[in-house]
């Protein structure tokens, strides 16, 4: 069977889509169920740092094997990971097992997101790279608002959740088995060692991995820690997934327009626009925590805007980084994406345990204003061709 680039790009997506699909749903599910085990906040938020740490500690070697045996081989061990994981949730329920089964996820994912993100940019045409992109953002983005609304499985049975995913992994995984395998471009930069290439790349685009990292922030302490929050304030957890649902949605929806008009406008003006408005989105938010439509509304809103984070940050590394480093940008746009999911949960539970009077809406406010600031302060650079 002969599998067109189209087909390929679409099979790539699929992956893509089903691994959102699975974080969606990991994320708030186990918070959930230990909020109702009676874990405290910090050790809940700390739990959930463990699909981040697996990123992190397997970022630093994942550029050798990928330019030694391809995308393909890639993918499939990380796929494998990541069902195998899943699988092994309803075994035994324990804090330090389920955190040790979430790294071994962080690992697999973080092979699924290098290898298929790496593919489609470094193949991708010049006029299609921003529709391509956007597509990229927009399947993690739908797998990761349709990953919620399984939690209400866990009243069936607990586990239930669990062997679902690992299902539908497995069925999307199957399909890399039709793809042929294909490597990335060498370096034409040879001069320059991996720390090298990392250092250029970070001097380069440093201010291109800043909106990664606050989804990052946004996905984890969201889908972590707000199940929590909005539990302590009364919301049930029915309504907690239709929240999170309506962030995902947004970002969906929004997600290729919006890739659409940082092509025409610029990435950077783009940016700062967004930042600002998913700031007033949740500021507003905290304001109506109490009323389950206003929130999901805000949510629904500021999805709308920094939804595409992740995407957007990526073209605009690409409109900055030479192609020879493009392998090492996307990498530090996947360590950024995990830097800010490492430190979500954690720093969520932390304002959990000790802030009672201020919203934790207003938390994530701040935050998207302060990664706004040096993108804005940053000088234009123009869109490459």
């Amino acid at each position: 069977m002969t599998i067109t680039t189209r087909q390929r790009f679409y099979i790539l997506v699929l992956i893509v889509a089903i691994s959102g699909f699975s974080q969606g749903m990991l994320l708030p599910l186990i918070s959930i169920i230990f909020e109702q085990d009676g874990v405290n906040a910090t050790l809940n938020g700390l739990s959930a740092t463990g699909l981040y740490i697996g990123t992190l500690l397997v970022s630093p070697f994942m550029e050798a094997p990928l330019r030694k045996w391809g995308y393909k081989p890639i993918i499939l061990v990380g796929g494998l990971l990541v069902i195998i994981s899943l699988a092994l949730f309803p075994l035994w329920k324990s804090v330090l097992f389920w955190f040790v089964l979430r790294l071994l996820i962080g690992i697999g994912d973080h092979a699924l997101h290098f290898s298929t993100q790496t593919w489609i940019t470094s193949t991708s045409p010049k006029d299609r790279l921003g529709k391509n992109i956007a597509l990229y953002g927009l399947s993690f983005g739908l797998g990761f608002a349709v990953g919620p609304l399984l939690v209400p499985l866990v009243s069936i049975h607990e586990g239930l959740p669990f062997v679902v995913s690992s299902v539908l992994c497995l069925i999307a995984w199957s399909f890399v088995f039709f793809l042929k395998n294909d490597f990335p471009e060498t370096y034409t930069t040879k001069s320059l060692s991996s720390a090298g290439r990392f250092k250029a790349s970070f001097v380069i685009a440093w201010v291109a991995f800043l909106p990664p990292l606050s989804y990052g922030f946004l996905e984890s302490s969201l889908h972590a820690i707000f199940p929590v929050y909005s539990l302590r304030q009364g919301i049930e957890v029915a309504n907690v997934s239709i929240i999170l649902a309506a962030f995902s949605i947004g970002g969906v929806v929004s997600q290729l327009p919006l890739g659409a008009l940082s092509d025409r406008f610029g990435r950077r003006p783009m940016l700062v626009i967004l930042l600002a408005g998913g700031a007033t989105a949740f500021f507003i938010g905290g304001l109506f925590e109490t009323y389950v439509i206003a929130i999901i509304i805000s949510f629904f809103v500021a999805g709308l805007f920094v939804g595409s984070m992740f995407s957007l940050g990526i073209a605009y590394m690409t409109d900055l980084t030479p192609k020879a480093l493009l392998p090492t940008g996307n990498l530090l746009c996947g360590i950024a994406f995990s830097v800010g999911s490492l430190t979500g949960p954690f720093a969520g539970g932390l304002f959990l345990q000790f802030t009672s009077s201020i919203s934790f809406l207003w938390l994530v406010s701040g935050l998207l204003l302060l990664i706004m600031l040096p993108i804005a302060l940053r000088k234009p650079v123009p869109v490459s061709s």
